[in-house]
């Protein structure tokens, strides 16, 4: 029901001269500006318009809404705009005034005036009828009978009808600006599929003018001058070849003087497009009189027949043999066509001398009854004779019929390949939404002048087939070119009064076509690089000063030049019905998919569409390409794919609010859902990535070579969520955090690194990397693994809260059961250059779910990685087996399907050197020292480079004593080593306590055993692994847990520090509690 409105008068304290002056151009197409994140929005001519910072809004009245004013106009200017707005004329209109103007300054456009008949429906009209109806028609109807020619027709015609309807749904969902079509299909489904579509349809509408150019050279030679060819056959073999280079050499040079025309000014063709609709229509009435003639007194057009078979009436004027001339019986010259000389007793052809020669009626009326003899089809190879069904006496086959005057088929005619010439013959539905700009009521003259267009065409069409069938001798209609009624037009002998109104008219009407293809599609190449989403088109939008598009008319000029090449009518007209079929298939599609998504944009005035109708139209389109030409339907579909793939990753980033965007939330929303179901099985898992980043000063990435890791870990597969955590609050860090998270964008994109960003403002950064921990991704989408960079600097920080807040990372992803990779030396990690032979080496220490077996695994299989070979090393000990253990893992992993070196290295318990009582007192030392005072920043430097000489100068006293192993080094990986090693937990320590007793130093006695033990494990395990891993690209070795109490923060951090030192690339790896990797298949 209609809504009502109430005007109130507000006296808001401003006179009507504040106004914007400049109403007319409030509406700007797809105009696009960036706001505060970075991203390009369409803007709107309304909200967040500038234009009027001029004016005060000093009125009392509408003071509470003074802070909005800035940005949100109020009602009544909005009003005021919305009813000044004219959109401006499309196509060569403006071209036109830019001509006559001069440079002058443009007065205001008028206002467009064009209704329904002369806006939509008579272009419509001129456009759908064309060269096939005069040209093809009679012989699509001859060779495949009334019943299959209705029956390409109808699908043809459905076909259209449906886009009809599916395009006047679109077309009435909003204003419809220049680009006509184009534009429809791209603001519906978005930029890759609207260039693809775009292009093919400009590729269709280029061959389009072709076609018609080489329809016009056809009439034009062969039934117009037909002397003026410059190529002449010799023999009758020669013909074919003949009439190809003539239609190349008139046709180039006719391409050439159309696009000079349209080069010169298109305001002519524009003059000239009434004189070519009246000659389409008037030919159509002659056709249709001649129809009504044939009732009361067909016309004479005699064909000849010898036999069966249909004689070419060019070398002789009597359909007979011989003929009494005062009584004395002379040969004609048929006979002299047949035998070797004009005697009667001259050798003559066998088939000519068995049978006689009679003659027929080419046009015997509507009341004949010869619509039964053209009910069915006669397909067949090209040579084929044409024959009439009458008895004849046959002949053996000789050679030298082929060079007799017999009409035959010049190409295989076959069922699909109609379907692909006659198509064209129903496209130029389009015209009437291309000229929406030119229309005094758009949304209402689309919709109802288009399909009174198709309706009225398809009426026609139709009753042509039928007519043609009942009017016309079958073996007439399949002669393509009229030769068996002396070279005329075979829909010419038809009409009335004279066949030369057809001859004519559709000579015109093949020009006219021609010149629109050629002004036409120019423009939609030039409106398709004016979007810009297309790079390597962007030349063709640029032109003459007045805008013609004069790159993009000589590049129309070469591609229609390739389909003259071609020269034959029946071949390049496939190749454009496959553009168009394409770009209806998509009209279709775009009308479908907004129908179902509901999208509440989707508010078209046309209500007598259906997602079932535009569906089905999208199917008949589908087999309507493969029918008429399955390789040029894959060659279209090629081309599309090609486009929308080069768009999809060089192309320009739109956002048009189109139907693909919608389905792809509503598939996304679908799977999330589904995915919320249940957690995914072993065999799917794989590491779905929140990357914790740190930004510098300038809100830049400090570690882009992390983003570098992801990508080589990812290739692109999976889930991966880029955070990171300012300080402060959102209220006044906003502006902060946008340009953060477009610089980690641009950083993703330096790193080719596919996914998404999340910079999130909090009071401290503890807090802020425990929200994304948390709460980063959705629903069943969120990440399973934390990767991050190994604090560097955590000794020489000024606030120890830097490393805590990294052990409280730590402990978070344990508790929210999420694996947990650090990367130490990040920055030394391979950017994109590709690493030479060596290997990734593994340490499974224990068993936390099969992350390092996988790990590895998925780099390998980026390229960075691919040359390097996995090695895994476990550990023995003094009751372990070490020969069966290797066993044992080489079939683990043979059954894991991963190929790995396998070794294990021997570790027996030993007694704790004094190199580790010795790191252990200074670790606690320094950090009882830290508790009790706060140094400064240069003292604690000064502390820490003093501990790290004299770590230094212990260690190297102690290089030549033998490889020990630390005490407590478990494998978990089998049940039994759970078993052994839990029982070994449970002994006390006093044995080792005993046999260090008289090693121990006075100092050492208050040490705190636990600290001492786990120092012994990171010194003897980080000898072992430099001396077996020093050389490796890359190390994994298990994380150790984090402290249960929060007194051994740091020391677990000096823990980890010991555990890594010497190695270069290392990957602490920390599983989330659950088996990532599976034997099963």
């Amino acid at each position: 029901m209609p809504t009502n409105f109430t005007v109130v008068p507000v006296d808001d304290g401003r006179k009507s001269s504040q106004e914007d002056s400049d109403d007319n151009n409030v509406l700007k197409e797809e105009d696009e500006e960036t706001i505060g994140d970075g991203n390009p929005r369409e803007s709107s001519p309304f909200i967040n318009n500038t234009d009027d910072k001029g004016t005060l809004y000093d009125g009392k009245n509408m003071a509470l809404f003074e802070e909005e004013m800035d940005s949100n106009p109020m009602v009544s200017s909005l009003l005021s705009k919305l009813a000044n707005y004219t959109n401006l004329t499309q196509g060569v209109r403006e071209h036109e005034e830019a001509d006559e103007d001069e440079g002058a300054k443009k007065q205001t456009v008028k206002s467009p005036q064009m209704g329904t008949f002369i806006g939509v429906y008579l272009p419509c009209l001129q456009n759908i009828l064309g060269v096939i109806l005069f040209l093809r028609m009679t012989w699509i109807v001859g060779t495949a009978g009334i019943l299959e020619s209705f029956i390409i027709v109808f699908m043809c015609c459905s076909c259209t009808m449906l886009t009809a309807i599916s395009m006047s749904a679109i077309a009435t969902n909003g204003v419809v600006p220049a680009g006509g079509s184009y534009y429809m299909i791209s603001r519906s489904l978005g930029p890759e599929f609207g260039g693809a579509v775009g292009l093919c349809f400009y590729l269709g509408t280029t061959f389009a003018g072709a076609m018609y150019i080489l329809g016009t050279i056809e009439i034009l030679l062969t039934y117009i001058v037909p002397s003026a060819a410059i190529f002449k056959a010799e023999e009758k073999a020669q013909e074919a070849d003949a009439l190809l280079n003539n239609m190349r050499v008139y046709g180039t040079c006719c391409l050439t003087l159309m696009s000079l025309v349209v080069f010169v000014g298109v305001k002519y063709v524009n003059k000239l497009a009434l004189v070519f609709l009246a000659c389409v229509v008037l030919s159509i009435l002659a056709i249709y009189a001649g129809v009504i003639k044939t009732i009361f007194e067909p016309p004479v057009f005699p064909v000849c027949l010898l036999g069966n078979r249909t004689l070419q009436n060019h070398g002789f004027d009597k359909c007979m043999k011989t003929e009494i001339i005062d009584n004395v019986t002379v040969t004609t010259k048929l006979w002299s066509l047949f035998c070797q000389g004009p005697e009667l007793n001259a050798s003559c052809n066998e088939y000519f001398t068995l049978n006689n020669v009679t003659e027929i009626q080419g046009i015997p009326g509507l009341t004949s009854g010869v619509i039964s003899e053209n009910m069915w089809g006669s397909y067949g190879p090209a040579g084929m004779l044409v024959e009439k069904a009458v008895p004849s006496v046959p002949a053996s086959a000789s050679p030298q019929d082929q060079y007799m005057p017999y009409v035959v088929n010049d190409i295989t005619a076959f069922f699909t390949l109609l379907v692909g010439i006659y198509f064209p013959s129903v496209t130029g539905i389009m015209a009437g939404s291309n000229r929406s700009g030119d229309l005094r009521d758009a949304q209402r003259s689309i919709p109802i002048g288009t399909i009174l267009a198709i309706a009225t065409t398809t009426v026609i069409y139709l009753s042509c087939v039928v007519l043609f069938g009942a009017c016309i001798e079958g073996v007439l209609l399949r002669d393509k070119f009229g030769d068996s009624v002396k070279g005329n037009l075979v829909i010419g002998t038809l009409s009335w009064p004279s066949p030369w109104v057809i001859v004519i008219g559709s000579f015109f009407s093949c020009c006219g076509a021609g010149l629109q293809s050629l002004t036409g599609a120019p423009r939609l190449l030039q409106a398709i690089a004016r979007d810009g989403i297309v790079p390597f088109l962007e030349v063709f939008g640029h032109g003459k000063a007045n805008g013609e598009p004069t790159w993009a008319l000589l590049l129309t000029a070469l591609i229609c030049e390739s389909g003259i090449l071609i020269a034959s009518l029946d071949a390049v007209a496939p190749i454009l019905s496959m553009f168009f079929l394409m770009c209806y298939l998509f009209v279709n599609l775009a009308c479908a998919l907004q129908t179902l998504l509901r999208t509440p944009n989707w508010r078209p005035r046309f209500k007598f569409y259906h997602w079932a109708l535009s569906f089905l139209g999208m199917s008949l389109c589908l087999a309507l390409m493969f029918i008429s030409s399955w390789y040029y339907a894959l060659v279209a579909m090629l081309i599309a794919g090609c486009i929308y793939k080069y768009i999809e990753y060089r192309g320009a980033e739109k956002e048009w609010g189109d139907g693909i965007r919608g389905l792809s939330l509503n598939a996304a929303r679908y799977a999330l859902i589904r995915l919320e179901e249940a957690p995914p099985h072993t065999k799917n898992w794989r590491p779905q990535l929140l990357v914790l980043l740190n930004l510098d000063s300038e809100l830049s990435v400090k570690h882009p070579r992390l983003l570098s890791f992801t990508t080589q870990l990812k290739a692109g597969k999976g889930l991966t969520i880029v955070g990171s955590v300012l300080e402060g609050t959102y209220l006044t860090r906003d502006t902060d955090a946008k340009r953060a998270e477009q610089n980690i964008k641009s950083a993703m994109a330096a790193e080719k690194t596919k996914g998404f960003c999340h910079v999130v403002v909090s009071s401290n950064l503890r807090d802020g990397f425990s929200h994304l921990i948390q709460s980063a991704g959705l629903g069943g989408m969120k990440h399973n693994s934390v990767l991050m960079a190994w604090p560097a600097k955590w000794k020489q920080s000024n606030d120890p809260q830097s490393w805590r807040n990294f052990i409280e990372t730590v402990q978070e992803t344990t508790a929210a059961h999420q694996a947990l990779l650090v990367a130490k030396n990040v920055d030394s990690f391979p950017h994109q250059e590709r690493l030479g032979e060596g290997t990734i080496d593994v340490w499974w220490i224990v068993h936390d779910g099969g992350m390092l077996m996988l790990l590895p695994f998925l780099l390998q299989q980026h390229k960075v990685w691919r040359k390097c070979k996995m090695r895994i090393f476990t550990v023995a000990q003094l009751d372990d087996n070490s020969i069966q253990m290797k066993k044992d893992l080489q079939m683990f992993l043979y059954h894991l399907r991963l190929n790995a070196e396998v070794e294990v290295v021997e570790m027996h318990d030993s007694d704790i050197s004094a190199f580790t009582y010795e790191k252990t007192l200074v670790m606690e030392q320094r950090s009882q020292m830290l508790k009790q005072m706060q140094l400064s920043r240069t003292e604690r430097e000064r502390e820490a480079q003093l501990i790290h000489d004299r770590n230094t100068a212990s260690h190297a006293a102690l290089n030549d004593k033998a490889d020990v192993s630390p005490e407590r080094v478990h494998m978990t990986w089998t049940k039994d080593k759970f078993c052994t090693e839990r029982n070994r937990n449970r002994e006390p320590y006093s044995n080792m306590a005993v046999r260090d007793l008289f090693n121990m130093k006075p100092e050492w006695e208050s040490l705190n055993q636990s600290n001492v033990r786990c120092m012994h494990t990171a010194v003897k395990l980080n000898e072992v692994v430099v001396n077996k891993s020093q050389g490796a690209h890359l190390v994994l070795l298990n994380m150790p847990g984090p402290p249960k109490n929060r007194g051994g923060d740091e020391n677990y951090m000096e823990f980890l520090e010991v555990l890594m030192e010497g190695l270069n690339r290392v990957l602490l790896v920390r599983g989330g509690g659950r088996e990532v990797i599976t034997i099963y298949s």
